[in-house]
């Protein structure tokens, strides 16, 4: 997710515009509409039984990006959110933070342009290798993190090399999640969708169904239920930031996941805007949201870049947190907020301040989590695992990231699993497994 003009929210053309950018075909091995649907299929591999897929309750689930592509990967999308247009190179990126690929095997790593301090050759991973995804799955069954909610954009699956990548993706997400026994869930990002396009994420969703019976799959043991049905979160609906496609057409997009006789059925996520309750703020000021809302089952208001301190995020959770889940229990609906560990997009949005808003070595994030928990909270969406882009990111990054034209933000010396590890107590706490403490936890 990205952000917008309201306190640094979206940036949904972004990824229309960056992949449009990307290489053309490649003349040996054009990848075409029937190669990317080949690679939706029932699952087969193995599956291992640990966190409960029947419930969101007690959870915290991480947004998995999965849209990084490197030169060589098989994607044939270039440095796709990587770099800008073709290049990525020392003032060409759009990263703030460096993934620490020190446990990668050496298929899994691509070599960049960039080089460390003592003259080595930079490496990044790509979303698009198998064994990555796997591995990410991994490291949440390692930390105790319950699972992902996989995005997939909706404008991303218009032209068959990025519907490819999107459905290679989803496929290593759902093994990677049933291979280390965690959960995952398709969420619909409809950012740079226009008006009118609604009915092709619905074609999407048909496709997903009738090719992977997702949701459906008795072999697929990793797929997130909530209230006995199938999760299916349908992200940026309310936004003021000028979106083409209107709330009628979100509502029918709701109404047909919820209702249709042969693809409907689904429990519905909503993520919307922070100021969704109230009208204002980031919201547009139309009260048919409100009737938009009522056809989701979970409200999932958006807050990364909304507060920038520990003291803001506790106004933050009184202001907003609370009666926000008092209207969700008067309505009968779950709310799931979501917390992030800091904020820095200075290469992707140059002018920018690098570290804009400070982890604070994990109190920021903390702080959420004590906050959300004493609010009432029940399940916690943990923005982002893997979004390198905007800072969020809490996986395994580096310390010692390339020098030169291109700052980076680092975990402040902590080891590169610090967020790992500090999300894994997050979710002791929303379970009760653990007391809310304003220290963070010692390790």
């Amino acid at each position: 997710m990205m952000h917008s003009r309201n306190s640094f929210f979206l940036g949904a053309l972004f990824v229309a515009t960056l992949i449009v950018a990307t290489p053309a075909l490649s003349q040996n091995a054009p990848i075409t509409q029937e190669t990317a649907l080949a690679v939706l299929r029932p699952y087969e591999g193995e599956s291992v039984r640990e966190v409960d897929p029947a419930t969101l309750t007690g959870k915290v689930m991480c947004g998995y990006q999965g849209w990084f592509t490197a030169e060589g990967d098989g994607a044939d999308r270039g440095w796709a959110h990587y770099g800008r247009g073709e290049r990525f190179e020392p003032g060409r990126c759009t990263i703030d933070l460096w993934p620490d690929v020190s446990e990668l095997s050496d298929d899994e790593k691509f070599a960049t342009p960039f080089r460390h301090a003592d003259g080595a050759v930079a490496h990044v991973f790509s979303s698009h290798r198998r064994e990555t995804v796997l591995r990410h799955f991994r490291w949440m069954q390692e930390y105790g993190i319950d699972g992902a909610f996989v995005q997939r954009f909706a404008v991303e699956t218009f032209h068959p090399k990025n519907l490819n990548h999107c459905n290679t993706v989803l496929a290593h997400a759902r093994e990677g999640a049933n291979r280390h026994g965690r959960a995952y869930a398709v969420m619909y990002d409809l950012s740079g969708l226009q008006a009118g396009q609604m009915p092709r994420v619905m074609d999407d969703w048909r496709r997903l169904v009738d090719r992977m019976r997702l949701g459906r799959d008795a072999q697929d043991h990793a797929y997130l239920h909530h209230n006995g049905k199938p999760v299916v979160a349908v992200w940026g609906v309310g936004f003021n930031d000028g979106r083409q496609y209107t709330l009628a057409e979100c509502a029918e997009l709701l109404r047909f996941l919820k209702e249709d006789p042969e693809y409907g059925g689904a429990t519905i996520m909503l993520g919307v805007p922070t100021g969704w309750r109230t009208l204002d703020r980031d919201s547009v000021p139309d009260p048919k949201l409100h009737e938009v809302i009522r056809r989701a089952d979970i409200v999932s208001p958006w807050t990364v870049g909304r507060y920038v301190s520990p003291q803001t995020a506790v106004r933050h959770a009184r202001q907003c947190w609370a009666p926000d889940l008092a209207w969700c229990r008067e309505e009968g609906k779950d709310y799931l907020p979501v917390v992030f560990p800091g904020f820095s997009w200075r290469n992707l949005k140059p002018g920018s301040p690098l570290d804009q808003i400070p982890r604070l070595k994990g109190q920021f994030l903390w702080t959420q989590y004590v906050q959300a928990q004493r609010a009432g909270a029940t399940m916690i969406y943990q923005a982002m695992f893997d979004e390198m882009d905007e800072g969020t990111a809490i996986f395994k990054c580096t310390n010692t990231p390339p020098v030169g034209e291109s700052p980076f933000v680092t975990y402040e010396g902590l080891p590169s699993d610090h967020y790992l590890w500090l999300v894994r107590q997050g979710g002791r706490l929303l379970r009760g497994e653990t007391p809310p403490t304003d220290a963070l936890p010692p390790r």
